[in-house]
């Protein structure tokens, strides 16, 4: 019984998405990748982006209202308190990877996009 192997966690959504130490590319927000597989798995944030109806005017919108949702969600979850640290974290691999959409190729939202999101609509709720 004892000599049983336990087989690897693997993330199954984020596939192009590797796990190494490479200096200055470290994240220390990789611990959210679970948290969104789990997000993924239950369409959570999913579920809860059905609440905001998008009346943003015109086609310069940078990021959906469920990846806002999303950056919004796991940067509390990561322990960030408010927006201030969206400048750094908008270019954060792991963080880039949970908020999905345009920021798995770009960037995640910025300070001035997630201030905004989070005036707008997550106070009004």
């Amino acid at each position: 019984m004892g000599d049983r192997r336990k087989r690897a966690l693997r993330l199954q959504f984020g596939g192009k998405l590797r796990l190494e130490l490479h200096g200055a590319k470290i994240s220390s927000d990789a611990g959210l990748l679970p948290f969104r597989e789990l997000d993924e798995a239950f369409r959570l944030t999913e579920t809860a982006s059905v609440m905001f109806s998008d009346s943003r005017p015109g086609k310069n919108t940078q990021h959906t209202l469920l990846a806002m949702l999303r950056q919004a969600v796991y940067g509390r979850l990561a322990g960030y308190e408010d927006v201030n640290d969206a400048e750094r974290l908008r270019v954060d691999p792991a963080m880039r990877r949970v908020v999905g959409g345009r920021a798995n190729t770009k960037e995640a939202a910025s300070t001035s996009e997630m201030s905004r999101f989070e005036t707008q609509w997550l106070s009004s709720r």
